[in-house]
């Protein structure tokens, strides 16, 4: 047996990032993961998605050069090019990652972990201990259990795709299903969307999402609310067909884009003496600490606020408690600040509306809806739209959701501010840039 100060079980964004700091810190680590380095971020998630939506941007801009000016007729677009692209950056930020952990000094074993008790687990045979254990296992697609729901792919799928699908049909309403809906459909597929509830995006606030949907219907996306689909068949011409009652939606592609699940399978988590919650997740205190002293958990593992940069700040905090000498050190879970790639992005940080509403007696609501600037010589023009929910009677800016061109890049900086406290006031006394879109969110009244 080989004994480390700190095993991280996890090759994601967040394991990574803790492994490396608790190595800053002096510590011996050793982490194990099974597949490619770099988790879903960086190989089915944040980085090839991202390539994916410029690309779709690139396509918007290319139908809006007409109204510039531009003749841009004739021109192709090769599906394959992009994901040759696409991919050959993934692997290279395999290495990056490879390269990071190595000149940490970061151990690396390949191979499935399997506790063994607490402070022991076992890879390929060979067994490992340490007083901390980290679990950074993340998440994985959920397909429902449903009649020929093996023919349909999940957003991992949706990378493999060696071509794009003349008709795509995406079973889902949350954010993985709106971008990659809306990245197939600016790309040239014809896109229904079979969502079960009422609306896309439900835990947003109801301006970006109602917005969001708007524009998305606008650009040609069908999108079928109240419709749960059920058994999948195979037509005899090749085409998927997806039942919803007593309807039924055809596509030479299905896509299910139905939620995540936190990936816990093979890892013996009984012989630590640990269990999981019923939606499968792992419990985890204030400090990414579980029920078993010395088994912490970060990342989407744990069913909290699934984002890449949440698991690398909760990862780097808990390795500086643990070996930093921070003892106070956690990631606190308020304000954190999020973006959709749909088409338009949306920005969105702190509360909506109605959980304002529900936690705060003295609400007040700043909101606009305005024509950026980019599409003023466009025939279509779809809209910008803004909100800041303030609280008390100093108006401190609770919320702030933007939907629009930019959104994913005018947020962060409002995100701090919002962060430290910032009141409408403080928002109306910061002088504008103008001509720009973020101008509005200090000249709301």
């Amino acid at each position: 047996m080989t004994h480390f100060d700190y095993l991280v079980i996890g090759g994601g964004s967040g394991g990574v990032a803790t492994a490396r700091r608790a190595a800053e810190y002096g510590a011996r680590v050793l982490l194990i993961e099974s597949a490619r380095l770099g988790g879903t971020c960086v190989n089915a998630g944040c980085v090839p998605k991202k390539l994916m939506w410029h690309a779709a941007g690139i396509g918007h801009a290319l139908h809006d050069a007409a109204a510039f000016g531009f003749r841009v007729d004739g021109l192709r677009f090769d599906w394959a090019a992009l994901k040759r692209g696409r991919d050959d950056f993934v692997a290279y930020l395999n290495g990056v990652y490879a390269s990071l952990l190595d000149k940490a000094g970061v151990s690396v074993v390949r191979g499935h972990a399997r506790f063994v008790d607490a402070h022991t687990v076992e890879v390929g045979g060979q067994r490992y201990s340490a007083p901390h254990i980290v679990i950074a296992t993340g998440g994985e697609p959920r397909v429902p259990d449903s009649p020929g729901a093996a023919l349909g792919i999940t957003s991992d799928g949706f990378f493999a795709l060696d071509h794009l699908p003349a008709r795509t049909i995406v079973v889902g309403g949350g954010y993985i299903a709106v971008e990659l809906a809306g990245v197939l459909a600016a790309l040239g597929s014809e896109v229904t969307m079979l969502v079960r509830g009422e609306h896309l995006l439900r835990p947003f606030d109801a301006m970006v999402r109602d917005e969001l949907a708007l524009q998305m219907r606008d650009a040609g996306i069908r999108i079928v609310t109240g419709s749960e689909a059920g058994a999948v068949r195979r037509a005899d011409d090749g085409a998927l067909r997806a039942a919803c009652g007593s309807a039924e939606f055809e596509g030479d592609t299905l896509i299910w884009a139905i939620g995540r699940q936190a990936r816990t399978a093979g890892l013996n988590l009984a012989a630590a003496g640990l269990g999981t919650e019923k939606d499968g997740s792992i419990a985890t205190d204030a400090w990414q600490d579980t029920a078993v002293p010395g088994i912490h958990a970060i990342g989407d593992v744990t069913g909290r606020v699934e984002l890449t940069p949440v698991a690398i700040a909760a990862g780097r905090r808990l390795a500086a408690r643990l070996f930093g000498g921070q003892p106070e050190a956690r990631l606190d879970y308020e304000n954190v600040p999020s973006v959709v790639f749909s088409h338009p992005p949306i920005g969105t940080v702190g509360l909506t509306e109605e959980a304002a509403r529900a936690r705060h007696a003295d609400v007040r609501v700043y909101h606009t809806r305005f024509t950026a600037m980019y599409h003023a010589l466009k025939t279509q023009r779809p809209k910008t739209a803004m909100k800041l929910v303030c609280a008390g009677p100093q108006e401190q800016v609770v919320g702030c959701h933007i939907i629009g061109e930019g959104a994913d890049e005018m947020l962060q900086g409002f995100a701090v501010a919002i962060r430290m406290g910032a009141t409408k006031a403080d928002f109306d006394d910061t002088v504008a840039i103008h001509p720009t879109s973020a101008e509005e969110l200090v000249t709301m009244r």
